[in-house]
């Protein structure tokens, strides 16, 4: 038996995007156990719906986190909208759809550029940040923002996206599709980066129903689990399927996100076709009333909003789980046992989100 050693990894780490903090009891080179650490961040956000009026507060929503920041806005109004029963016209819908796939299209793009630095594969990080730098522009001219849109408002959108704009949106990702397709087969056929990724940090499936697991890491672990399936939004008028594989490591959780990365251009392409004409909102006024409970699909995997009115202009309560909170304890897992050299591979896998975590 080695000698133990307890090992502080983060919250500062060169292969970190966020700053998570574990303790790694570590024996020669093995994990033996992580400690994870939260509260580095913690900014009370949840808090702020007291002082917030309810419609004033998905501006503030939408800053839990700037990766999924559409999703986090869209997930609030679902909650207020449901607590006060607030019919939201189809148009909106749509749009609030469109605008999240090509969020989940930027999340992904963002994360596999993250994955190829990890492990040292330059070219192809740059190569990926090139492609989602297009998704951005397509946000910035829809949205006005690249990271921050605040679209999204309690009622509906504050914004339309013309027909001939629409079209144009249809035929940009048409033409980056092909890209995608050449990604795909380098992250899921390169020699050396299977060498990275199979086996390694492996979640099964009765360990991911146990512990909770959500998003791309259930589904990586054969779980059918898409919060899209329920049919907010337009979903329940789309033709989809979860993108489910049964690896369970590393390996299958990157085979999940380049797939339903070519799934979100699919689902745009399917709405741009539907998207009815309309209104944008509803008019809202009055107090907040009632409670509701919403669950949105970020690209991460299910978040929880929850919203409770007192019959003020402010929410009694407001609650926020998201997917990063739920995947922890499944990163744990896949921690014990592994190389000490594998710790950033395997939590860049659950596309780790602090900023959402300590909200």
């Amino acid at each position: 038996m080695g000698k133990r050693t307890i090992i502080p990894f983060g919250p500062q780490h060169p292969v970190l995007p966020e700053p998570i903090h574990l303790d790694l009891v570590i024996e020669d080179e093995t994990v033996v156990e992580a400690i994870p650490s939260i509260g580095f961040i913690h900014r009370g956000l949840e808090k702020l719906v007291e002082k917030k009026e309810y419609a004033e507060m998905v501006y503030v929503i939408e800053r839990v986190c700037g990766i999924c920041s559409f999703g986090h806005g869209w997930g609030y109004c679902a909650a207020v909208e449901g607590a006060m029963d607030i019919q939201v016209p189809r148009r909106a819908e749509y749009l609030r759809t469109i605008w999240h796939e090509l969020s989940r299209i930027h999340s992904h793009l963002l994360w596999l550029g993250l994955l190829a630095d990890g492990f040292g594969f330059e070219s192809l990080f740059m190569h990926t940040w090139k492609i989602r730098e297009t998704i951005l522009d397509i946000l910035e001219k829809t949205t006005g923002g690249r990271v921050i849109f605040s679209v999204c408002k309690v009622g509906g959108v504050r914004k339309d996206v013309d027909a001939e704009t629409l079209k144009e949106i249809d035929e940009i990702l048409a033409k980056i599709r092909a890209e995608i397709e050449e990604l795909k087969e380098v992250f899921l056929e390169d020699d050396s980066i299977k060498n990275r990724l199979c086996g390694v940090g492996y979640l099964s499936k009765e360990d991911a129903i146990e512990l909770c697991a959500v998003g791309p890491m259930a589904r990586a672990s054969g779980l059918r689990l898409d919060m899209r399936l329920n049919g907010d939004g337009a979903y329940g008028e789309l033709d989809f399927e979860p993108v489910v594989t049964d690896e369970g490591d590393c390996y299958g959780r990157t085979k999940v996100r380049i797939f339903e990365v070519l799934q979100s251009i699919d689902l745009i392409h399917q709405a741009i076709a539907q998207i009815p004409e309309g209104e944008l909102s509803v008019p809202v006024s009055g107090p907040a009333t009632g409670e509701f409970m919403a669950r949105i699909e970020q690209p991460r995997g299910e978040a929880y909003y929850y919203a409770k009115g007192n019959g003020t202009k402010f929410l009694e309560r407001m609650r926020v789980r998201t997917p990063t909170n739920m995947n922890i304890p499944a990163l744990v897992k896949t921690l014990q046992g592994c190389d000490l050299a594998d710790v950033p591979m395997l939590v860049l896998t659950i596309d780790p989100c602090i900023s959402c975590t300590e909200r």
